[in-house]
């Protein structure tokens, strides 16, 4: 079942980071986003952009939440420029698949540089992981057809 609550789940960890009940470094936030370090990262910069409502995961998405995925981005993207990541192609963008979500809340990863990823982070967040699917792909899925496969 599908839960768009606030957060506050004593459940959820990125729940409980969204309200301050850690002591992660939040590096960005706004009032319906959150980015941090992902504690076990997959390239030298390693962001997670988390929404501040609890959706379990990208596929639980619809299409009204292009929007939702766009702002994600845009963090994503602001996140690494602040940390002078130049060579904006040589990055990945994206969500994992259930079931290879480590947390059950939605969470965009933002790594660079992808051309020094090593083969284990590949195998997780590259272009021919079954376990990760790109923001291109998932915002396409959601103009197309409303929903995230």
């Amino acid at each position: 079942m599908e839960t768009r609550d606030a957060c506050g789940g004593e459940d959820c960890h990125f729940c409980r980071i969204a309200d301050h009940q850690t002591d992660t470094e939040i590096l960005l936030s706004d009032d319906e986003l959150l980015c941090f370090r992902d504690t076990k990262p997959g390239a030298t910069h390693h962001y997670l952009v988390v929404p501040r409502t609890h959706i379990d995961n990208c596929t639980r998405l619809q299409g009204d939440d292009v929007s939702l995925v766009e702002r994600m981005v845009e963090m994503g993207w602001s996140i690494l420029k602040k940390n002078k990541i130049s060579d904006l192609e040589d990055v990945r963008m994206g969500f994992h698949v259930p079931p290879f979500s480590s947390v059950p809340h939605l969470h965009l990863h933002a790594l660079a540089p992808a051309s020094e990823m090593s083969f284990a982070s590949l195998r997780r967040y590259g272009p021919q992981s079954h376990w990760f699917i790109t923001v291109d792909k998932v915002l396409s899925q959601l103009k197309t057809r409303g929903k995230v496969n």
